[in-house]
């Protein structure tokens, strides 16, 4: 039922939370993990044009430690991974990347680091994934 399991990444500890229930479905059904880093565009958009190349590079470099980390960490625990990166909006690529490559589940957390949502409620990523996904959302609470 689940050979592919896709786990948007953005290095918090929503991510490591996320990625052990990832980690137990997939050890369980023989799946592969496609961690997921989206390098959001908007975060390019805003910058402007002394800092776009500085702030280019460092969410190019959280992108590279993020899915290095998931990838190490699912490897370790004998599961095939395939790390990916996206450029875009978080959750229209994450639905894309599910289609694309043919994902049985999305498994994420509540919420990640954009911290203004953290009220007792989804992460407006993760809430706009559940509503727009056509696989099946595992959405891990994350404890503060």
């Amino acid at each position: 039922m689940y050979d592919t399991i896709l786990l948007p990444t953005d290095g918090s500890s929503a991510t490591t939370e996320a990625l052990d229930h990832a980690l137990t479905i997939a050890i369980d059904k023989g799946a592969t993990i496609h961690p997921l880093y989206i390098v959001d565009k908007r975060h390019l958009r805003a910058a402007d044009d002394e800092t776009i190349e500085e702030v280019r590079r460092s969410l190019e470099e959280e992108a590279t430690h993020a899915l290095d980390d998931a990838e190490v960490r699912i490897e370790d625990e004998g599961v095939a991974a395939e790390p990916a990166k996206r450029e875009g909006t978080p959750h229209r690529e994450i639905v894309d990347y599910a289609d694309d490559v043919g994902a049985d589940l999305i498994v994420m957390g509540t919420h990640g680091k954009n911290g203004r949502e953290r009220v007792a409620q989804l992460g407006s990523t993760t809430e706009r994934v559940v509503k727009n996904a056509n696989q099946p959302v595992l959405v891990v609470e994350i404890g503060e």
